[in-house]
């Protein structure tokens, strides 16, 4: 026989275009069985394609059953046809679509795509270009070259010894927390799902910050909490708002972000955080105590976590590597009492057993070797003159006469802005001109059994990262999103 007759298009790979015209001449008899092919070196050269884009196309078709191969005779088309299979497979996908039965509807939301945007404040996010990607590389080699066969099994769920041994020795010395045991988790969104998991039965009230971090959110509702916003105002939660809300309510677990508090910037005075206690430990409430970014405070030394002073054992503490390193190294760790650690990590087993050993050992090695402190100080230093430019560029908006208003943060990566505005259109005119931030609105919950949220006439804020960027980039980006007011 002759070879088929094809054209050849750009949008697809042409051994597919082969596969294509041969079966469609089976399948409409136009090639009966038993009919041999000529040879691939005949078919290449007849199409003038490399031999071997043929001999993909016909062992395809050997591999959907239109062909069959005969050592020394070359291919000829089956005498067995798949018609009947495939007239099946299309009878099936005529059937009405299954009705899925979730446990819980789930509404998913849009990813962003940030390096689509030319200036980026977005509130978490570290600047990249600064991580020592080098160093790294010399303990992630360290890490191969000891990675070894016990390394390779299933060991001990909470993580691995050398590392667990290494952040416990840095969160004695830079947070004041001395504890003597941890659970790694890949990132704090784990760590949080673990505890949500661990401690929310269906109907259980979840105390949260009017304002706060929606995944956090998320995790406490996908696992049957209710929520319940607690007050804020200029130095955080209200503690006179969370006792009333403990008296009506049997709350179980409160969420915080005492430092730095998430989205607002503020830090909790020492004496609400006393107060809080007191109010958790009266009325059996445990507390979430998420320290996201306790590194980067550029006026004095940070103010120690809750769980440093924890007698009763009724803090749960929360932080990661994700804003050190980068969100895609998804290391994160928790901190609890013993009975607590052991229950989460029971649970652990049952999601995914273990984190990343390679990533562990890395990081091991890294902080061992003095690297990982070198690089805070770096970080540090690089934020704490950002941090200072972002203050300066935004009051001088303030004195071109810009209704502006703010407290410079303590530290932390982000501002946040009382543009005294309509910050939504705002948001969206800024989005047009290539501008990223968050503005107010997207930090409320509405799903809440006791919703704070205002009217939107009265969001107005919005939260501008400084980490990200240069200072010459953040100033030019600022401006841009008052430039119609200017």
């Amino acid at each position: 026989m002759q070879p088929l007759e094809i054209v050849f298009s750009d949008g697809k790979a042409k051994y597919l275009q082969i596969i294509d015209i041969y079966r469609n001449a089976i399948q409409s008899g136009s090639l009966l069985p038993g009919t041999a092919l000529p040879s691939a070196r005949a078919l290449a050269f007849y199409y003038q394609v490399n031999r071997h884009t043929v001999m993909n196309a016909l062992q395809g078709l050997v591999a959907e059953g239109w062909l069959t191969s005969i050592q020394r005779s070359g291919y000829v088309v089956s005498e067995h046809l798949p018609i009947e299979a495939s007239e099946k497979y299309t009878k099936q996908r005529s059937v009405k679509p299954f009705e899925y039965n979730f446990s819980m509807p789930f509404q998913q939301t849009s990813e962003i795509e940030l390096s689509a945007f030319d200036y980026i404040f977005a509130g978490g996010l570290p600047d990249l270009s600064a991580f020592p990607k080098q160093k790294f590389k010399q303990s992630l080699s360290m890490a191969a070259r000891q990675f070894n066969a016990h390394d390779m099994h299933y060991s001990d769920s909470a993580g691995l010894p050398s590392l667990k041994h290494q952040i416990l020795r840095y969160l004695g010395q830079a947070r004041a927390l001395n504890v003597d045991d941890l659970l790694i988790c890949n990132g704090s969104q784990e760590a949080l799902y673990l505890v949500a998991k661990g401690f929310i039965n269906q109907g259980d009230f979840v105390a949260i910050e009017t304002l706060g971090y929606p995944p956090a959110r998320q995790v406490f509702e996908s696992c049957g909490a209710a929520l319940v916003d607690i007050a804020q105002d200029e130095q955080g939660i209200c503690v006179d708002d969370l006792e009333t809300q403990l008296k009506l309510r049997k709350i179980k677990l409160l969420y915080l972000t005492p430092l730095h508090q998430y989205p607002t910037t503020v830090t909790l005075p020492i004496a609400r955080r006393l107060e809080i206690y007191r109010l958790c430990y009266q009325y059996g409430v445990l507390i979430i105590e998420d320290d996201y970014d306790h590194e980067f405070h550029y006026q004095c030394r940070p103010l120690q976590p809750i769980a440093a002073d924890d007698p009763a054992g009724i803090v749960i503490y929360i932080s990661t590597f994700s804003k050190i390193m980068c969100a895609g190294a998804r290391l994160g760790y928790l901190h609890a009492a013993k009975p607590v650690l052991a229950h989460l990590k029971g649970l652990k087993k049952l999601i995914n057993h273990k984190n990343d050993v390679f990533t562990q050992l890395a990081v091991a090695h890294w902080m061992e070797t003095g690297e990982f402190e070198r690089h805070l100080k770096r970080m540090t230093k690089s934020y704490k003159a950002r941090w200072q430019a972002m203050n300066s560029t935004l009051n001088a908006l303030k004195a071109r006469g810009l209704n502006l208003s703010f407290t410079k943060p303590d530290g932390g990566m982000a501002f946040w802005l009382n543009c005294h505005q309509d910050v939504v259109t705002l948001k969206l005119r800024g989005r047009e001109k290539g501008i990223y931030f968050q503005s107010e609105e997207e930090f409320y919950h509405s799903n809440s059994v006791r919703s704070l949220k205002p009217n939107d006439g009265k969001i107005s804020h919005i939260r501008l990262g400084f980490a990200s960027q240069t200072v010459e980039q953040a100033e030019a980006g600022i401006y841009k999103i008052f430039s119609e007011q200017l």
